[in-house]
């Protein structure tokens, strides 16, 4: 999304009263505790982004990082803000893990940077061009899919199952070492036989995330958290904390904007609803809303 589209409502958004804090670590500058004291209401939207990992020998040597690390990095490039140690993908051999948006995200910035080469590899196997039967409209199926950062160039592999990161002299990540995929008893594990190896200068994790940043929010608010992470919220959004609210993907998990758009509608109602007894906003999804499945 072009940032004159979010300056717009950013714009839009202080004009209607909204003021917004940048710079302020919750649970650090200020604690949850003084928050709630603060304020009536506060609602926890910090998305998830603790982002999965891989551990697998060499996961520690230089160039092999998050996916969010070099993004964010160049976003703020991008507007001009200096970085320091900036994360560049010029004249190295780039290996993307994850075949989502922020591995094709990677992907696009990668070729910008103009980089050697670019090489996509997933786990599983290829989706299909065409609709499963076992996903039927309006189910949201599993495709095969070009974005156009894919069509600007690179490599896409599949049934790759990643072994080690391999160092050069320096130290440094050189190469990938790699097998091909099997199933076995439903898991997918490396092929016996299969190894070789990936040039790599540079390694982006683009893997996924496991849940919300919830070290602060555990130790000094205390809220329970699921089996995947997510901080727990009854059917108004509320915690087990009277007047602390989530929405979003730090509630749901990952997932697409349109249910962080959807949810904070509804939190807002949720809240408006707490703190006057009653509300006109719409609440178009609830906290267990979930897209269609057979």
């Amino acid at each position: 999304m072009e940032k004159k589209h979010l300056d717009l409502r950013l714009a839009q958004m202080t004009a209607e009263g909204t003021r917004f804090r940048a710079g302020v670590n919750i649970g650090v500058d200020i604690t949850w505790d003084d928050l709630r004291a603060r304020y009536d209401a506060v609602v926890v939207a910090t998305g998830a982004l603790v982002p999965r990992d891989l551990p697998v020998p060499g996961r520690d040597l230089p160039g092999v990082h998050f996916a969010m690390e070099y993004l964010v990095q160049q976003n703020r490039t991008g507007a001009g803000d200096a970085v320091d140690s900036q994360i560049t993908a010029e004249g190295k051999h780039v290996v993307v893990l994850g075949g989502g948006d922020t591995g094709a995200d990677c992907i696009g910035t990668a070729h910008r940077q103009l980089a050697a080469s670019v090489t996509n590899l997933a786990i599983g196997r290829q989706p299909g061009t065409e609709r499963p039967e076992h996903q039927p409209w309006p189910m949201n199926a599993t495709l095969f899919e070009v974005s156009s950062a894919h069509e600007e160039g690179g490599t896409r592999e599949y049934l790759a199952s990643t072994i080690e990161f391999l160092s050069n002299e320096a130290g440094e990540v050189r190469a990938i070492r790699v097998a091909e995929t099997e199933y076995l008893d439903g898991r997918r594990v490396p092929k016996a036989g299969t190894e070789r190896e990936i040039p790599a200068d540079l390694v982006l994790l683009a893997l996924g995330f496991t849940g919300p940043e919830s070290t602060e929010l555990t130790s000094q608010l205390h809220v329970p958290l699921d089996g995947r992470s997510n901080v727990v919220r009854d059917g108004n959004y509320q915690t087990s904390h009277e007047g602390v609210f989530v929405a979003g993907d730090a509630g749901r998990g990952q997932s697409l904007i349109v249910w962080a758009i959807a949810e904070g509608r509804a939190a807002a109602a949720a809240v408006d609803r707490f703190l006057e007894g009653e509300t006109q906003l719409p609440a178009p999804v609830k906290p267990t809303d979930h897209a269609f499945a057979i």
